[in-house]
């Protein structure tokens, strides 16, 4: 993801936020955010709302770091699976 942030050419306060939110929901959840899904992401925005009384604002930004998380973790597994699953003849393609 950092890299993913630097090649973008975020800012490094946006870089530095958006991994303390993925840090952060992960640590809430205590698992891997690689294990985490929509659903979780839905139930850490109702928490940031109504536990932690976050503004709207806040809120938005907190879940524009998750979805860009998530976004670039469905690039990365996309790609995975039409590697995999893409086969030439009787053998898989390689990647």
């Amino acid at each position: 993801m950092l890299e993913e942030l630097q090649r973008r050419n975020y800012s490094a306060a946006t870089t530095r936020n958006y991994l303390r939110v993925v840090a952060d929901f992960a640590r809430h959840f205590r698992k891997s955010p690689d294990k985490l899904g929509l659903n979780e992401l839905r139930t850490y925005q109702a928490y940031l709302l109504r536990e932690r009384k976050l503004t709207p604002g806040t809120v938005i930004n907190q879940v524009a770091a998750l979805r860009f998380f998530f976004a670039r973790r469905s690039s990365v597994i996309s790609s995975a699976i039409s590697c995999l699953t893409h086969r030439t003849g009787v053998d898989y393609q390689r990647c």
